[in-house]
């Protein structure tokens, strides 16, 4: 099943010379004004929808894209309505109306997979190859986690905002999360560490917990 989804010209303009950008744009669905933000990296496209007034997550979808005469096709990896409408590929296509929110390139900029925790000064690695995964992308300024599983397209959660990153402090800023409306508007406050491929991310949860969890770069 393929689903039509309109994109800005100016992106495929850009796109030839940068490694994608964050853009945003709102369409009306039932009396709601919705925000649709999109992320596009070199090879990765995730698009997610939240109310813009009350800001309750509604939808994300994403996955591998490639270019092919003018459009792009997404083959999903995730999306959180593929019980309702079994939705496994976009194809996008070029339309005014988006606009670009990019901020200034920031450290930690990419996709990340959750690769484990410390516990008592122990590592605990999980195989980032496995189709049961969480993902973290960060892209100028902006950015969102998701769980999710690659073969039973399975969807167990999402959120994102904005985020800063500088001298080993992390912040973000809640815009959207799937779990609990609730959590809109905090910013949650860490440490950060790179070590190789490996970002070291250290502080309280949503729910007040500690965690040291450990993000591996994500290749491709």
């Amino acid at each position: 099943m393929k689903k039509t989804i309109l994109i800005l010209a100016a992106l495929w303009l850009h796109h030839q010379n940068a490694t994608g950008q964050v853009f945003s744009y709102n369409s009306m669905e039932n009396g709601q004004n919705i925000e649709h933000r999109v992320f596009m990296d070199d090879n990765y496209y995730v698009e997610t929808q939240f109310t813009e007034d009350t800001q309750h997550f509604i939808q994300t979808v994403g996955g591998f894209y490639e270019k092919k005469g003018g459009k792009i096709f997404v083959n999903l990896e995730f999306n959180s309505n593929y019980s309702i409408d079994s939705l496994k590929q976009l194809e996008v296509m070029t339309d005014n109306g988006w606009k670009k929110i990019s901020k200034s390139t920031m450290p930690l900029q990419g996709k990340w997979l959750m690769a484990g925790r410390v516990k008592d000064n122990k590592e605990q690695r999980r195989d980032t190859n496995r189709s049961r995964k969480t993902m973290k992308i960060l892209k100028d300024g902006f950015f969102q986690w998701i769980a999710f599983n690659t073969k039973t397209f399975s969807f167990h959660g999402s959120g994102g905002g904005r985020y800063s990153a500088e001298g080993g402090n992390y912040t973000e800023n809640i815009d959207y999360f799937s779990r609990d409306d609730k959590k809109v508007g905090i910013s949650l406050s860490f440490q950060y560490q790179k070590k190789e491929m490996d970002w070291h991310h250290t502080g309280f949860s949503s729910k007040g917990d500690p965690l040291h969890e450990i993000w591996s770069t994500r290749t491709p």
